[in-house]
């Protein structure tokens, strides 16, 4: 089952969050040994996470993230306690995976 788990805490005015995206991280030569095709690649290749309609976290990535990759990242000045971080995540053949938690 693929998604994102998200925990976010609040400590000093920082929010501290950090992310599971669940992705077998197919690279381009990881394909092409096992299916003889670099077609069948398929990777994330952009992360953002919002709070309240405000963006705090947007990358792009590549194929060399591991598999199940681990993001943590900090913010301050948006959000509360009980508000949510909401992450969004882009692979390679345009899936789309989700996933948000409550900052604590």
């Amino acid at each position: 089952m693929a998604g994102i788990k998200v925990k976010a805490k609040l400590k000093n005015g920082v929010v501290k969050v950090k992310s599971m995206i669940k992705h077998e991280m197919m690279t381009y030569n990881m394909a092409e040994k096992k299916t003889g095709s670099r077609d069948n690649a398929n990777f994330i290749t952009h992360v953002t996470a919002t709070v309240n309609g405000e963006t705090v976290f947007d990358a792009s990535t590549s194929q060399f993230l591991s598999k199940n990759p681990i993001l943590k990242f900090q913010f301050q000045g948006i959000g509360k306690k009980g508000d949510k971080v909401e992450m969004v995540a882009v692979d390679l053949k345009g899936k789309t995976y989700k996933g948000k938690g409550k900052i604590k």
